[in-house]
């Protein structure tokens, strides 16, 4: 099969590989029909995720048609269309079982596909703990609505719950790529009093205004402005970094006001510094982490019913064969890009 390899620093390939085959009894085999790339996969390409393992396949973004199930497996049987979380958990440790599946003990736990075990950018992936990592789609929800319900949507949807947001809030959201436009979907389904999202890049702030009129998109030189105006008590109540750079990140705790709610779920190339002093007396709560993903099934059921849409951020559809195409593109930010949906079907892959 094809499958595109992190084979060394700065270098993917698209490679011929062996179809992958179960190994455990909790294991699933899945006939990728979609994938999709992530601003994560390009942190593995440049070196960023030490914990990922050259000769591996990537990507974590991806829906299917379930192929093979070992003989533990219940929740799915072969021929079900399937949502792969990013997440690979066995449900039943200290963590799991309060809901913090990114924090899985087992050796697979957490982020594993397309970092330290094979992933989904290819015809084929295998996906451990079954059970977990996959979720039935509705019938009425096509692979394009739950391509990102298992990651980037996830994601936002655990950022939205873990903020807090209240009816009364004005909430701010740093950066509006892909997971940031996911997060800003999310904290609309809670409905607070403003939604200011802040991003640098003008073409995709006007995706945002054509999109989502409601909110209010700023660029960075006038959010603290923007804030102040839409808020009674000196800044934002929730504030949400997505954009992981070192500003966003100095911009998260200074647009906050006192007491506020700051959740950051940016994944960042390099260390940041929180400048204790110059914070001292706004007694901020900061909410961290990588997402745990244990929301899909509540996700695809949100789609179905209309309440969550995100096809408009597929702005490019390229096939398997053409994937490195498909990276170039992404990474370079060309053309207007916000999302890329890899096709993986066995046509696609010829």
């Amino acid at each position: 099969m094809l499958a595109l390899t992190y084979v060394k620093e700065n270098t993917f390939s698209l490679m011929e590989k062996p179809k992958p085959v179960l190994l455990d009894p909790t294991d699933a085999i899945v006939r990728v029909t979609l994938a999709s790339i992530c601003t994560s996969d390009l942190h593995i390409k440049h070196g960023s995720v030490p914990r990922a393992v050259p000769g591996i396949t990537v990507g974590h973004e991806m829906v299917g048609v379930v192929e093979s199930v070992g003989s533990g497996v219940t929740r799915v049987r072969p021929g079900d269309r399937v949502a792969v979380n990013v997440e690979t958990f066995c449900g039943t440790c200290f963590f799991c079982r309060h809901g913090w599946v990114n924090n899985c003990t087992d050796p697979n736990g957490g982020w594993a596909l397309g970092c330290r075990i094979n992933g989904g950018q290819a015809e084929y992936v295998r996906v451990p703990f079954a059970d977990q990592g996959l979720t039935p789609i509705p019938a009425e929800v096509t692979d394009r609505q739950a391509l990102f319900a298992g990651d980037i949507l996830a994601t936002g949807f655990w950022a939205a719950r873990i903020a807090e947001i209240g009816p009364e809030d004005t909430v701010l959201i740093l950066g509006a790529g892909p997971t940031g436009l996911c997060t800003l979907l999310c904290v609309l389904l809670r409905r607070p009093a403003h939604v200011i999202i802040c991003e640098k890049d003008p073409l995709r702030l006007r995706f945002v205004r054509e999109h989502y009129p409601q909110v209010t998109a700023v660029p960075p030189e006038s959010v603290r402005e923007t804030v102040s105006r839409l808020s009674a008590h000196g800044g934002a109540d929730r504030v949400l970094e997505v954009a992981g750079g070192e500003e966003t990140f100095q911009l998260a705790w200074q647009c906050a006001r006192p007491n506020a709610v700051v959740t950051v779920v940016a994944l960042y190339d390099r260390p940041q510094t929180l400048p204790l002093p110059e914070m001292y007396g706004k007694n901020l709560t900061f909410q961290t982490g990588g997402v745990d993903g244990c929301d899909v099934a509540q996700i695809l059921s949100l789609i179905a019913a209309g309440e969550l849409d995100t096809t408009p951020l597929i702005t490019h559809t390229y096939p398997l064969r053409d994937i490195m195409r498909a990276y170039e593109l992404f990474e370079g930010r060309k053309d207007g890009v916000v999302k890329v949906a890899v096709d993986c079907t066995p046509e696609a892959a010829k």
